[in-house]
Order: structure tokens, then C-alpha cells, then sequence
């Protein structure tokens, strides 16, 4: 379809159109996937509803670095993150960062999917500009509530203090910090995001597990599972291997502030909660227990028919700041195991690498929002084209 203009024509289908109905062939999906958190799987969940094959690509650091700032994490930790997804049949690494049908046609894939936002190039120009233009791109909606930009935000309240209390932050800095989070300050429409509000419908779509089969020997796990990272999925992949069904208990945040103190977790329980369940590590997991208590008890035990407690051998004591022994009832039962998941990578690890480069990523969320207020300008101007770039603002210098 061409306008006036001799130029073809925008064709975007919404998630939800007659496609839903006609679920065949591949999709693709691709972005940066920077800390990824339940609101990529939720995408990715929905893009593998418009087909039987999903086929997810991932961008490599130079890339991302080039059009939006440094990456959190290395290339290698999100194409480990992202295969880990339920719903992802394939990853092609270091895709590249403008979506072609060139790229589609590869792959064998009939459209690609994004949420409903714009992404832009470092010269402005929308990403998906030709597979919109030709008619194979569709839209999901994006999750409210969780962004990337909005998790280094709130990570970005602990800085020059480390984990200190939120009152004890310079008023200048925690001003800085609160801007680049979900705030009602923010003034782009896709970075100024409403607080996730967990819904049982979403709880559903995330979860598909079944009830332990007789004889099945259960494993119980618990923690904070905040900023659900690949330290997470090695342990929750060998705790697997210990039975033949996972219970993941994930405490509240009253709990986790107890015993990590200062402004921990960085995300809400719901938010641990859906993040656990997006990945195949944890199937078939028909119970995550939502707020469990911080002590395992003999009567969660028996509850639950719990075989093996298992907890990892490199996540920090706990109990060492005041706090109970979590595990003495299962060590008593001689059913407690010490795993070794492999992996290095903490959550404070994590918070560590926002800290060192703090005004390198306090940047890069200014930028960004930036460049999404310009975007959304063009979108609503009657004059916007997917062949001309976006005039983007003058990028704000690390200072």
C-alpha cells in the first residue's frame, strides 16, 4: 500500500488482531535485553502467542553502546539470560540493531514483534522503519511498570553511599537518582511507567506447572531473587537436578530489608515473583510460594512434602547480622544441601557495576528519555515518517 507521497505505506498490526488466530510459523524478536527482567519475558511471552517458533535476537555491547549508552550487562550474560526464557525457541547472538527484512528472510521468520513503543538509532532513525513499511511487524503491549531505565534508576538511590539508608543520600543526588526512576517527573510516555500492579491474570500467564506426581522427590529453595540474574538461574538449574519437582520460596520485602538492610530489594515481591516463573529453569514449578517465611519450617515441610532444602553455597550468610539460623529445622532432618551454582554473579554485584559507572548510566537514562520525548513529538506530528529520522535532542555530557 503506497500514500500520497509514492512512498509505502505504515502497516502495523496489534497484538490481538486476526494474527492471534492464525498462530503459525516463526516470529522474530530482538533488542538489547539489558538486565533482563519479566518485562522482556512478558514480550517475548506474547510474541510466541503469535506463532509455534520464536526466534529472539540480541544485540552485542558495541551496539547497544553506540545507539543508547553501556549495557549493564556483557553480551554473553543476556544471551545466557535470554536462551533461559521460557518461551524462546532460539537466539541469534549479535543481531543486528536496525531490524531488515534482510534479517526476517534469514531466519525464516514471517514478522518480527516489539511493544509499543519507538526505538531509535543514535541518528534517529526508527529501527523497524522497513518491516513496518512492508508489512511484517506487529505490535505487544509493553509492561507497565518496568523498564530497564526505571531498574537502574532505583539502584541509582544507593550510590555514592553504597546501600545506605534513603535519608542519609545528599539531597542533590537522591534528586538526580529519583529522576531517572519511575517518577511522576519523567515526561516521556514510555519512561514515566505507573508502579507494576500485579494482577492474577498475569500471575497465570506466567505460570503452567502441575501438581507433584507421586513419588516425585520435591526440592525447596528460597531467597530474595532480586534482579533475577544468571547466579539465580545456574542455582535454581542444579537445585533442579536434586528431584523431580522445584518449590521456590521468594520472601517479602519486609523480610529481605531485615536481613539485607539499607534500600534492599530493588524489586517489589510480585516483580521477584514473575521473574522466577519466566524461566525454564524453574519448570515444572506449580508453587512459587508468594511471601515465604524467612525460617523453614518443620510444617512447611511437611505442607509441602519437602524431600531437600537446597541453598547456595555462594550466597551470603544471612543469619550472621542478628538473624536466625533459616535452615537449622532442615539441617536437624539432615535433608539440607549446599549447592554450587558456578556463577559468581550477585544482585550487590550488580548494584556494584551501576556505582562504579554511576554518572556513565545517570547519563544514558537522561539520553534516553530524551530521545523518547523527541520520538513521541514526531509520532503524533501528522508529518512523521518511518524513512526520515527523528531530530534528537543534544546529548547531556557526563558530568
Amino acid at each position: 500500500m503506497r500514500n500520497k507521497a509514492g512512498t509505502e505505506a505504515c502497516e502495523v498490526s496489534s497484538f490481538g488482531d486476526q494474527e492471534r488466530a492464525q498462530k503459525t510459523g516463526r516470529v522474530w524478536c530482538d533488542g538489547c535485553f539489558d538486565m533482563v527482567h519479566f518485562g522482556h519475558a512478558n514480550q517475548l511471552r506474547q510474541a510466541k502467542q503469535l506463532g509455534n517458533y520464536l526466534v529472539v535476537g540480541v544485540h552485542t555491547d558495541a551496539e547497544i553502546e553506540r545507539h543508547k549508552g553501556p549495557p549493564v550487562f556483557t553480551e554473553e550474560e543476556r544471551y545466557r539470560m535470554v536462551r533461559g526464557i521460557k518461551w524462546v525457541d532460539e537466539v541469534v547472538e549479535g543481531a543486528p540493531y536496525i531490524t531488515s527484512v534482510k534479517t526476517l528472510d534469514e531466519y525464516g521468520c514471517d514478522f518480527c514483534v516489539h511493544g509499543n513503543d519507538i526505538t531509535l538509532t543514535a541518528e534517529g532513525i526508527d529501527t523497524y522503519g522497513e518491516v513496518k513499511r512492508c508489512g511484517r511487524y506487529r505490535e505487544c503491549q509493553r509492561t507497565a511498570g518496568v523498564s530497564t531505565t526505571d531498574l537502574v534508576g532505583r539502584m541509582l538511590l544507593l550510590t555514592k553511599t553504597h546501600h545506605t539508608h534513603g535519608d542519609e543520600l545528599d539531597s542533590e543526588s537522591r534528586k538526580r537518582a529519583q529522576s531517572l526512576s519511575t517518577d511522576k517527573e519523567a515526561v516521556s510516555p514510555w519512561t514515566r511507567v505507573s508502579h507494576f500492579l500485579p494482577t492474577t491474570q498475569t500471575l497465570m500467564q506466567f505460570a503452567e506447572g502441575r501438581p507433584p506426581a507421586p513419588g516425585d522427590v520435591v526440592v525447596y529453595v528460597c531467597g530474595a531473587f532480586d534482579l533475577f540474574h544468571i547466579g539465580h538461574l545456574c542455582f535454581l538449574e542444579e537445585a533442579r537436578k536434586l528431584g523431580d519437582y522445584l518449590i521456590v520460596g521468594i520472601h517479602t520485602d519486609q523480610a529481605i530489608n531485615e536481613y539485607r538492610g539499607s534500600n534492599h530489594p530493588i524489586m517489589s515481591l510480585h516483580e521477584r515473583v514473575l521473574s522466577v516463573l519466566a524461566y525454564k529453569a524453574c519448570e515444572p514449578v506449580s508453587e512459587v510460594v508468594i511471601g515465604a517465611p524467612y525460617v523453614v519450617t518443620a510444617d512447611l515441610i511437611r505442607r509441602f512434602n519437602v524431600k531437600v532444602v537446597a541453598h547456595g553455597l555462594r550466597t551470603s550468610n544471612q543469619h550472621c547480622n542478628g538473624m536466625p539460623d533459616p535452615f537449622s529445622v532442615p539441617k536437624e532432618m539432615g535433608i539440607f544441601r549446599l549447592i554450587d551454582s558456578g556463577s559468581d554473579m550477585t544482585t550487590d554485584s550488580i548494584i556494584g557495576r551501576i556505582i562504579e559507572h554511576r554518572l556513565l548510566f545517570e547519563k544514558r537514562n537522561r539520553n534516553k528519555e530524551k530521545k523518547e520525548i523527541a520520538a513521541y513529538k514526531a509520532l503524533k506530528s501528522k508529518n512523521f515518517s518511518t524513512m526520515q529520522p527523528v531530530v534528537l535532542p543534544v546529548e547531556d555530557p557526563v558530568h
